[in-house]
């Protein structure tokens, strides 16, 4: 066909439905259309294609094998064009689809063994590639279509094609050695103020809600000992005189260790919210929706 200009949608319908009932009035009841439109689309069709198509063998029209070769074709684009129509659909138990997600290393340790475990459940066959990235990194990473998914904490105002899903409010917890708490009850301010600390993470110790809690108060407390990742952090704690001050649900796993005591800050210091982030554009997307309500799940799961 050399003629495109002159296509559209409508006559290919009507070229498949001529095609497929061989007659021209069966053809205009299954268009809802009159007698008098089908064969003005037929002339043009022949036009179109500088072929007969349907040729009048006595009572009845046959294709030509011009016609017969177009049905296979025409089937086929038909059908992929209703495709484009047709809302999307996410299968997760075949789906092989790669979900890019960012987070910090809190949120690989609180919600990422949940998630895992879901995937492996539901979607085999699913890849998750977990990468870490500062705050304003993983925004950014969101916005460019880098990522689907950022989880961390995300204050102030979002830029407008990025949508927040608030997943739970945290709140701060100290862990000591068992020994050094008497009854389990924790330190008073004093005592915990004369105690070493742990700090983990990459942003400078006056930076963290911590310290800026107790700058509030005209305090600062003595650190010791500065790490990148929380893997040993509670083991340091261990038969020392150590103390660790981190968000509640980052000791979780500490709760059931006999030489550790999880106890209430001595002081005030505000609770954050945890977030997940997605960019607008992939709020119909079917599959993205799946992996969102994934991590909502998890979130919410108790302990």
């Amino acid at each position: 066909m050399n003629n495109f200009s002159g296509m559209d949608l409508n006559l290919l319908l009507t070229l498949q439905a001529l095609l497929a009932e061989r007659h021209i009035t069966r053809a205009a009841q299954r268009l809802h259309k009159s007698q008098p439109a089908i064969s003005h689309a037929l002339r043009h069709l022949r036009h179109l294609f500088g072929d007969p198509l349907l040729v009048r063998r006595g009572r009845h029209l046959d294709l030509t094998p011009r016609a017969a070769a177009l049905i296979a074709p025409l089937n086929e684009v038909l059908s992929r064009i209703g495709q484009l129509f047709d809302a999307p659909q996410f299968d997760p138990a075949r789906s092989q689809r790669t979900f890019r997600l960012m987070m910090s290393d809190y949120g690989s340790r609180v919600l990422l063994p949940g998630l895992v475990e879901r995937c492996r459940a539901q979607a085999p066959e699913v890849e998750l590639l977990v990468q870490h990235g500062s705050r304003d990194a993983m925004l950014a990473a969101v916005q460019d279509g880098d990522a689907d998914l950022a989880l961390g904490v995300f204050p102030g105002r979002l830029a407008e094609v990025v949508q927040r899903y608030p997943l739970f409010v945290e709140r701060f917890a100290c862990l000591a050695d068992a020994s050094t708490c008497v009854g389990h009850e924790g330190l008073t301010l004093s005592q915990w103020l004369v105690r070493p600390h742990i700090v983990v993470g990459g942003r400078a110790v006056q930076d963290s809600e911590v310290d800026q809690a107790l700058a509030r108060l005209g305090l600062q407390r003595n650190v010791k000992v500065t790490l990148p990742h929380w893997n040993v952090a509670s083991e340091l704690v261990v038969a020392t005189d150590l103390i660790l001050t981190v968000a509640m649900r980052s000791l979780i796993p500490a709760r059931g260790d006999t030489r550790l005591c999880v106890f209430e800050p001595p002081f005030d210091i505000p609770s954050f919210d945890f977030s997940m982030v997605a960019h607008r554009g992939r709020d119909n997307d079917p599959g993205h929706a799946w992996m969102r309500k994934l991590v909502m799940e998890v979130a919410d799961a108790p302990g």
